[in-house]
């Protein structure tokens, strides 16, 4: 006789896989709690541990979280990842060398040392772990950490219970660091399903520079056994700061992986990212931008490539607060097999926001009669002197096109192949390191293949 499983117990089971992920947040280890700054930490880990305690897991019922559904990850019992010890040679394929002096290293969630190099990293700007801070660092750095807005989302408030480390990147006033900063958040699946929270804080004073790729990977393309990883991002632009910021996410297929980014910008500043989600089963990445100042400009321009049965969701939103700025969004998702991807991206232009130029463009290429998006682009307008724009398209690859090229002499998996590159060439190329380029475009030849 066949049984089926409540609402109620099903409501009950989300309700005990969150006590049991929230029982994982233990107290911070790697800093002294007895110091003025550990006791601040503490306050704040515990505040964040409440509001998990009285929130519930999302559901497909939640408009926020109706085209992605989560269940598999509920199907694990995650316990806190364990350290692990990786040597410098099992990592040198995920070594930027651009980065090859400026590179710091996580492996877990945790500070790996042996595995880093900052001797290229300019004096007086901070590239390090958070329990490598002095005191009048650690005291400057709770202006910052965990202050972003949107705090309260779920996920960021269990990353604010349960994080044990920081990498911290921190660059003066007036300050160009020439050569970009490698962040790589290594992620080792262990015998039993694993919990690991990192966290970045990216602070640039007035009139400072900095490019910077933030990585998470793992050393091979499954793990043991799933690993469900859950960063926070934090990156603050004062006045005239300039921040190119590259994110690859390329986790383990059978892994998950949800992430918050909040950016806060001010008054002339200037911050462009490249979001790139290419592994995990499950993956989630809430993006918030909010503008506090005149002539800001933001540039998100995203790339999602999936295939099997991923589910790849992006959520963002951009919030102007004054007049006279700008944001151009782009985004791409080229889907094969039974591929999921959900885009929803939202501008809010209220009427203190007048002057605004925002563009929003989501453009989606699928390669199988079973993959699908869900895409709404959103813009949120009620000041009456602006230009904005939004649009989605959902397409294939085009019958004439794959002909005229075969009747140059490609065979159909090179002629597929320069239509996948020259769809995904818009986003790849405006990324400024010269080997991050030629590993997308490695990615792209390799995935799609067959």
């Amino acid at each position: 006789m066949s049984m089926s499983v409540s609402s109620q117990d099903k409501l009950a089971n989300r309700d005990q896989f969150l006590d049991q992920l929230l029982s994982q947040c233990q107290e911070n280890t790697a800093l002294e709690t007895n110091s003025t700054f550990g006791a601040w930490l503490q306050k704040r880990q515990q505040e964040a541990a409440n509001w998990v305690a009285a929130s519930r897991m999302p559901h497909r019922k939640d408009e926020e979280w109706r085209f992605t559904d989560i269940s598999p990850l509920l199907e694990h019992q995650f316990q806190k990842s364990q350290s692990v010890e990786v040597t410098p040679e099992a990592t040198r394929s995920l070594q930027i060398p651009e980065a090859s002096q400026s590179r710091l290293v996580f492996v877990n969630g945790r500070y790996a040392p042996h595995l880093s190099n900052l001797d290229n990293v300019p004096a007086g700007v901070t590239v390090a772990s958070l329990a490598e801070l002095d005191a009048q660092q650690q005291s400057q750095v709770t202006e910052y950490l965990t202050q972003q807005e949107g705090g309260e989302e779920l996920f960021t408030a269990l990353n604010t219970a349960g994080f044990e480390e920081t990498a911290v990147v921190w660059v003066p006033a007036n300050t160009e660091v020439e050569t970009p900063l490698q962040l790589l958040f290594l992620s080792v699946g262990q015998e039993t399903p694993s919990l690991i929270q990192p966290r970045l804080l990216v602070i640039a004073e007035t009139s400072a520079k900095v490019s910077l790729v933030e990585q998470y990977a793992s050393l091979s393309a499954t793990s043991p056994a799933p690993y469900f990883n859950n960063p926070v991002t934090e990156v603050w632009l004062a006045g005239n700061a300039q921040v190119n910021h590259i994110r690859l996410q390329q986790e383990t297929f059978n892994s998950f992986h949800f992430t918050k980014t909040a950016v806060t910008q001010a008054q002339d500043s200037r911050y462009a990212c490249y979001p790139i989600s290419l592994g995990a089963q499950v993956s989630r990445h809430d993006f918030d931008v909010f503008q506090t100042g005149t002539q800001v400009n933001t540039r998100l321009y995203g790339l999602v490539l999936g295939s099997g049965e991923q589910v790849l969701d992006t959520h963002s939103a951009i919030a102007f607060r004054h007049p006279h700025s700008s944001a151009d969004q782009r985004h791409k998702c080229i889907l094969d097999d039974s591929a999921r991807a959900v885009f929803n991206g939202k501008m809010f232009v209220p009427q203190a926001a007048q002057m605004t130029n925002a563009a929003q463009l989501n453009r989606n290429l699928l390669l199988s009669q079973k993959a699908h998006v869900d895409t709404k682009p959103e813009l949120n307008i009620t000041a009456d002197n602006v230009q904005c724009s939004h649009g989605a398209t959902v397409s294939q690859l085009e019958a004439e096109e794959l002909f005229y090229l075969r009747s140059r002499g490609l065979d159909d998996n090179a002629a597929s192949n320069l239509l996948i590159n020259a769809f995904a060439a818009e986003i790849i190329n405006d990324i400024s390191i010269a080997s991050v380029r030629e590993t997308l475009f490695n990615t792209l030849q390799n995935r799609f293949t067959g």
